[in-house]
């Protein structure tokens, strides 16, 4: 599946991607994926999808489906291309994709100190359900993550 729209489309994750993918991980995260974490992905053949803008890709996303739940695994777009409504665009696409995999429930988690990551989650109808405490790494100790939930109907 391929979504084409004017001058950017979401296509499906390759191993030949990596390389940019971790430029927009690295670009974006204090503690970004791994290579072999992608790797694996592609392997576990979860839902591993690139945004490409004029040809270049831009973000990325993972999606993990079982038991009609699905795990918001990663998603990432590039800080020069943040607040485009590209990141608005590929949740929506993976939301599409957990319901097409048969998912009633989509879960995820957030940096507690992440805003804007979890404005966009709430506009789009994820609510806050618990907390996570000392998830991920921080550059002193651990934050907290905040996990969020939408029913997909």
């Amino acid at each position: 599946m391929v979504i084409a729209q004017p001058n950017h489309d979401i296509r499906r994750m390759v191993v030949s991607d990596i390389d940019r993918v971790i430029f927009n991980e690295r670009s974006s995260y204090t503690h970004p994926w791994t290579e072999a974490i992608f790797r694996d992905c592609l392997r576990a053949k979860h839902e591993c999808w690139v945004v490409y803008y004029i040809g270049n890709p831009i973000g990325h996303s993972v999606l993990s489906v079982a038991a009609q739940e699905a795990h918001l695994l990663n998603v990432c777009i590039h800080p020069d291309r943040q607040g485009k409504g590209f990141g608005r665009e590929l949740v929506a696409f993976m939301l599409d994709c957990a319901r097409a995999k048969g998912a009633a429930q989509v879960f995820l988690e957030v940096r507690a100190s992440n805003i804007g990551a979890y404005k966009l989650y709430e506009s789009i109808g994820f609510n806050e359900i618990g907390v996570r405490e000392n998830y991920y790494p921080a550059y002193i100790g651990r934050e907290d993550a905040l996990v969020l939930g939408k029913e997909l109907l």
